[in-house]
């Protein structure tokens, strides 16, 4: 399975949010808030019109989780697409996986910097990132060679060769220079946590129109190692 079978596969897996009791406004709230995910929100009133205002997530029709509104929209004023957990509580929990669709390189830009901030943070363990070309990565080699001084942690990023010479690098940090073209049309972004599964964090997506990315992000530890293994078995040949 390559990562955009993987993204193809939890894309096909729509859930539905249903919003209990609540005006049409509210509805609308929480439609823009989640309107860049492969997410269904819908209205519903039940027939006593109680409790007020909640919402059901569920998946395939099978119940997934229930919340109040007011906890939901807790977390719109959060940056997009708001990896601290505790601002989407008790949601973010069950749309880990969720797609989000035409991102643009300042999102992506801002969700990388979830993943490598809690690297940087914990300070150990791995992390990979795929910058598509060599002239991505050159402008955010700062962040990177910044990231690589932690002593017990080990940075390795993936690009395709579009310029004459591999930027220059410490030895924490690995480069690989790859000519595939899913490195050239991925930008993923893969944390191991430091070894502890509730750490691990991963943001893969693929550029799907020009600088337009489609894919998800989780903190599912069994994503999050398939990911990991994927990328050292399938490119941890070629090292710069």
């Amino acid at each position: 399975m390559s990562l955009s079978e993987l993204i193809t596969g939890v894309e096909d897996h729509e859930k539905t949010l249903t919003v209990f009791n609540s005006d049409a406004d509210t509805v609308e709230t929480l439609r823009a808030q989640f309107g860049d995910r492969n997410l269904t929100v819908r209205g519903e009133s039940t027939e006593s019109g109680t409790p007020e205002s909640y919402v059901v997530l569920s998946q395939d029709e099978e119940f997934v989780t229930a919340a109040a509104v007011k906890d939901v929209l807790g977390g719109r004023d959060q940056p997009d697409p708001g990896f601290d957990s505790e601002s989407y509580r008790p949601i973010l929990d069950h749309l880990d996986e969720t797609m989000f669709t035409s991102y643009d390189t300042e999102q992506m830009i801002a969700a990388s910097r979830e993943i490598e901030d809690r690297a940087w943070r914990l300070g150990a363990g791995e992390l990979y990132a795929g910058f598509q070309k060599l002239s991505i990565l050159e402008p955010q080699m700062d962040v990177y060679e910044r990231l690589s001084s932690k002593d017990d942690l080990s940075v390795h990023a993936y690009a395709t060769p579009d310029t004459e010479s591999v930027p220059d690098h410490g030895s924490n940090l690995t480069i690989h220079v790859e000519r595939a073209e899913e490195i050239r049309d991925s930008w993923f972004v893969v944390y191991d946590g430091g070894g502890d599964d509730v750490n691990k964090c991963a943001l893969v997506a693929e550029e799907r129109e020009p600088r337009a990315f489609y894919g998800f992000w989780t903190y599912d530890p069994e994503t999050v190692d398939w990911l990991l293994q994927y990328l050292r078995a399938t490119y941890g040949l070629i090292e710069q």
